[in-house]
């Protein structure tokens, strides 16, 4: 009786070297559609004259980590996550490194909420923030002090222009 990984025959060192090929095809795969080059980076104007530019969130692995586990933002430097339609979206800080600011906007980019020195969180639970009163598209995450420098209110209008790529 032959057995699975005895390489007795041609039937199985195909099946193995098929295995491989696939294997490596898909790490190779994961790496070039996650790499830096990839990120799509935009600017968001504020009315004070500010602008923040914004590493986007649209894939379902930047919107579940997001700024986790990194050691910094630069400064003047923001995420900026899109959902796929509008709603009541939440965030938490889990395995952040530094407090963020959180700004909620919504599809007419129109600030519906606000969220001030949001500490990070390392232990469970983490404090959720949020749904907003309002519905919300987008989310946008600066260094803590951002929304309080530049006087970012609910109501005021940003600006930012979205590349179909």
């Amino acid at each position: 009786m032959l057995s699975f990984f005895k390489l007795q025959d041609g039937t199985n060192k195909k099946r193995i070297f098929f295995l491989v090929i696939m294997a490596l095809l898909l790490i190779s795969g994961a790496l070039l559609f996650n790499s830096p080059g990839q990120t799509q980076v935009l600017n968001v104007k504020f009315p004070s004259g500010a602008s923040l530019k914004a590493e986007v969130a649209d894939t379902p692995e930047k919107l579940l980590f997001g700024l986790a586990f990194r050691q910094m933002l630069p400064p003047d430097e923001a995420m900026l996550y899109i959902f796929g339609e509008s709603g009541p979206h939440r965030v938490w800080t889990k395995e952040f490194q530094f407090p963020v600011d959180v700004i909620w906007v919504d599809e007419s980019k129109i600030v519906v909420h606000v969220e001030k020195d949001v500490p990070p969180c390392s232990k469970n639970p983490c404090t959720w923030y949020g749904p907003p009163p309002n519905d919300a598209r987008y989310i946008l995450e600066s260094n803590a002090g951002f929304i309080a420098r530049e006087n970012v209110a609910v109501g005021q209008q940003l600006k930012f222009a979205l590349f179909v790529q």
